[in-house]
């Protein structure tokens, strides 16, 4: 899982701006309001451990907050259980994951399927320049043939307006996107294509869930692992998290 370092240990004084009489929703909110960091808040709550309040942003990622909302940090929280550490921030970053992937429909994607039915899938945000990216692709066929269906979700790496970016436009505007994606993944320059298109908003996904590099692979279960896996290790990981 992405170890993402948005805020660490920060202690906020800010106990200015902030009432006693909040309840603890409010303080929070007033206290990530007044930071103007922009953070998509999706829920706020009590966290497993006593005392502490946890904040789900939109898109995965967890911060930690006191009940008065002027104590901020961003970890990770483990249950241990039965002497072993269960990473629960990591759980509930994955669902929040897996659900914003979800929403996201396949026909908005370029998808290649085992020929038998999946066993599991996992979804790759792709640049068509990436070296790693075409050492993946290389290896989709085996990855299929192990029953995994490989989803394809748009990074270009380069920003708006790159290189990559209008490759990958390219791609999804071709009439035969898998196809496309073959030629762009052997490094065959495509005609450039224009259609409406999702590759601007995908790309907008990938920064939100925490991409900052590609391949990154998402398993079904929402887990993200960042970088190139070989085909028998990524099945592997990829069955045992659908």
């Amino acid at each position: 899982m992405r170890v993402t370092r948005l805020i660490a240990g920060l202690a906020l004084g800010l106990a200015s701006t902030i009432s006693l009489a909040d309840d603890p929703d409010q303080a929070i909110r007033k206290t990530l309001d007044a930071l103007q960091l922009g953070l998509p808040i999706e829920s706020i709550g009590e966290s497993p451990m006593s005392g502490i309040y946890q904040v789900q942003l939109k898109g995965g990622r967890m911060l930690y907050t006191s009940a008065d909302g002027q104590y901020l940090m961003q970890g990770y929280l483990y249950h241990v259980k039965d002497g072993k550490p269960v990473n629960l921030t990591e759980q509930a970053e994955s669902r929040s994951i897996a659900k914003e992937i979800n929403a996201v429909p396949t026909s908005e994607m370029v998808v290649f399927s085992p020929k038998e039915p999946a066993k599991a899938h996992i979804t790759v945000f792709t640049d068509t320049d990436c070296g790693y990216c075409q050492k993946l692709h290389s290896e989709v066929p085996e990855l299929n043939r192990r029953g995994i269906e490989v989803r394809y979700m748009a990074f270009p790496r380069q920003g708006i307006g790159s290189h990559g970016y209008n490759s990958l436009v390219s791609v999804w505007c071709s009439k035969d996107r898998q196809a496309a994606m073959d030629k762009a993944k052997s490094r065959e320059e495509l005609p450039p294509a224009t259609c409406a298109n999702p590759v601007a908003k995908q790309f907008e996904l990938g920064q939100l869930i925490g991409v900052n590099g590609t391949p990154a692979i998402v398993l079904g279960n929402g887990q993200m692992i960042p970088g190139y896996q070989p085909a028998p290790q990524l099945a592997k990981i990829a069955l045992e998290a659908k």
